[in-house]
């Protein structure tokens, strides 16, 4: 956030403190989200959206890796204001939940929806759908790979979601300058990309995400190809699986790490070497000197890059979050409160916190 500078000199003094005050902005807006935010007002928020998100896990063990995308998807969107959840936009034209970075392939919703519940049931028009969506991600973090940390909480609900926002989520076609790029637009540095990249470990992915690396679909007929970044095995794999006519409607998915697919472990680092990185976005940090570097000390300490993931998933949180009394807290995470309807449409989020944010699919 920059001051304008506006006024005679004779008007310094005051230009100064006005200045002042805006630099200081982003550090209140950080102290506004914090560890036990809900303790006086809904002291059990925390625990209800855990057994929410345990009692999924065990009726399906991938529900983990959907809930830990899920939120990704919703921070690098407009920042974490739970706007990947609406399914109607009040100014119109189709949402985030809608676009084809989302649509078939997030998942979580429904668990969402029922910790949402449950939390209501206990406080109600207290706790964000935004915050429920952080803690479930640190839920299933917990029971996929033990890993532990604490979720500054505080965020409030945003009132726009729209499809051509998505366009700020990395494809999974993107260079490492491009992953650069556009992690860096979230005040997220390069290590951060690779060390959220990992989470690429858990959770399944739709054909269409990397069938062009083993088919010539512009040939006539299509033709078997192998992408350099890949094992010929892993090629020939992926090509008995997806066949050259799959389109974003079919409905054949993978595991993404198919050693461990449901343990959030160092293991993505250890198969990108071997050839067997499934996006094309994954040998980029294979094939790119500096991420490789970091590939390789993840690849070898798994507490370290555990470490670093819990951090760097804090640090995502904070992207862009409403705070205070910017936004709402939705009583329904799919739909904005009645009274939202009168605010100024499509103008953006606030960006109460600059602090940047995850990656996975």
């Amino acid at each position: 956030m920059r001051a304008a500078r506006q006024g005679k000199p004779a008007a310094g003094g005051v230009a100064l403190l006005v200045a002042l005050a805006v630099w200081l902005l982003p550090a209140v807006a950080r102290a506004q989200l914090r560890v036990g935010f809900y303790d006086t007002t809904c002291p059990n928020a925390e625990a209800l959206v855990r057994q929410a998100v345990a009692a999924a896990f065990a009726r399906d063990a991938g529900t983990a890796a959907g809930l830990i995308r899920l939120h990704f998807h919703d921070c690098f969107v407009r920042g974490c204001d739970a706007s990947v959840l609406l399914t109607v936009n009040p100014g119109g034209g189709q949402t985030e939940r809608d676009a084809a970075p989302n649509n078939p392939s997030l998942r979580g919703f429904d668990v969402i929806d029922a910790a949402k519940a449950a939390v209501e049931q206990s406080c109600p028009r207290t706790v964000s759908c935004a915050d429920i969506v952080a803690f479930a991600a640190r839920d299933s973090a917990a029971l996929t790979g033990s890993v532990s940390y604490q979720v500054p909480a505080g965020r409030r609900d945003g009132h726009v979601s729209n499809a051509s926002d998505t366009v700020d989520l990395p494809p999974p076609t993107s260079t490492a300058k491009e992953l650069t790029d556009l992690f860096a637009a979230k005040n997220l540095s390069v290590e951060d990309m690779v060390v959220l990249s990992g989470a690429h470990t858990v959770g399944r992915s739709f054909c269409e995400s990397f069938v062009d690396r083993v088919w010539n679909r512009s040939a006539k007929p299509p033709a078997a190809i192998v992408d350099a970044g890949l094992s010929s095995s892993y090629a020939s794999l992926l090509r008995a699986l997806c066949p050259s006519n799959t389109t974003r409607a079919t409905p054949i998915t993978t595991a993404m790490d198919p050693g461990t697919p449901n343990v959030l472990d160092n293991n993505y680092y250890k198969l990108l070497p071997r050839g067997m990185g499934l996006f094309f976005s994954d040998n980029q940090l294979r094939v790119d000197t500096a991420m490789a570097a970091l590939v390789s000390s993840f690849a070898a300490n798994e507490t370290l890059w555990k470490e670093k993931f819990a951090a760097a998933m804090v640090k995502m949180g904070r992207i862009q979050v409403q705070t205070g009394t910017c936004g709402e807290v939705r009583l329904n995470c799919s739909v904005v409160n009645p009274s939202s309807s009168t605010i100024e449409l499509g103008s953006s989020a606030p960006a109460a916190d600059e602090d940047g944010g995850v990656a996975t699919s």
